[in-house]
Order: structure tokens, then sequence, then C-alpha cells
């Protein structure tokens, strides 16, 4: 899966400025509705809360991927954020989150929400790839980081 299928430019936010959980995943779903991505914010908002009640996003290494679905997304979106300081997310291996990527899709998409969330967790687990976006300074350097990842991907399949 290419991750720029998913992920537009505009979608990405260096820094948040949320200082916690609940706020951060809220401000990147608030990045999706703007862009049109998702058309019922407080939808959204609640069935990407409600996953993160049930067991937490935060998958260890500073990375969290919160996702819902709902009718008001037309087709698998994504956001970025980048969170400085790192806020506390009660992640599996208790460190806190600087590295956010939010996942919208559709109810009657469960395929390619699950090949999205395993391949965000793939690509982190490069630790070389997983520092150059932790030292991105802006959204136009994390989607070109994302870019090259997409192309040295197609290249390989």
């Amino acid at each position: 899966m290419l991750l720029t299928d998913i992920l537009h430019p505009s979608c990405i936010k260096v820094p948040l400025e949320a200082q916690e959980k609940k706020t951060a995943i809220f401000e990147l779903a608030e990045v999706l509705c703007r862009s049109g991505a998702v058309t019922d914010p407080e939808a959204f908002k609640e069935a990407v809360w409600r996953r993160e009640q049930t067991r937490t996003t935060g998958i260890g290494h500073g990375i969290a991927v919160p996702h819902g679905k709902v009718a008001g997304c037309a087709r698998l979106v994504m956001a970025a954020g980048i969170c400085r300081p790192a806020i506390e997310f009660g992640a599996i291996d208790r460190r806190p989150v600087d590295l956010i990527f939010l996942l919208g899709s559709p109810l009657d998409q469960t395929g390619p929400h699950i090949q999205a969330l395993a391949t965000i967790s793939r690509m982190l687990t490069d630790v070389s790839l997983r520092d150059r976006v932790r030292g991105c300074q802006s959204a136009e350097e994390l989607y070109q980081i994302m870019v090259e990842r997409d192309a040295s991907h197609s290249a390989r399949a």
C-alpha cells in the first residue's frame, strides 16, 4: 500500500498544538474534516475516541495510530502529526508519543483499514526512517519522506 494514496499534504500538522492525547487526536481529526475527507466531525471524533477507549493505539517507540470508521468518510484517509514535546498516550511500552498517524475509513472498508495500519507499523519499525520523520520541521518535509518511502516501496514491489 502506498501511504501517499491516503495522505494528502494538507492533512499533516507539524507541530501539533495539543499537549494531551484526546486533544491531539481531535486536532488531527479536525485536519481531516477541514480537508473534506470526513464530513461529520463529531461522529468521526466520537468513533476514534471510542476505539481509543477500548485499547490504546500507542504502538510503542513514540508512535500512535488512532483510527475510526464512520459513515461520513467516503474512502480511507490519513492525517499525520508530530507532538513537541511528546505526550502521554498510554502506549504499550509506556513511552510518550510524538508521532501520530490518524486513520479514518468508511464503515464497510475493513481490508484497506487493516492494510493501512499494518503498513504504517511496518514502515516505522525502520529506526532510521522513524528518526527522519521525528526530525521533520514542517508538513512538507514529512510528506516528502512519505513520497520517498512510497517510491522505494514501489521499486521493490
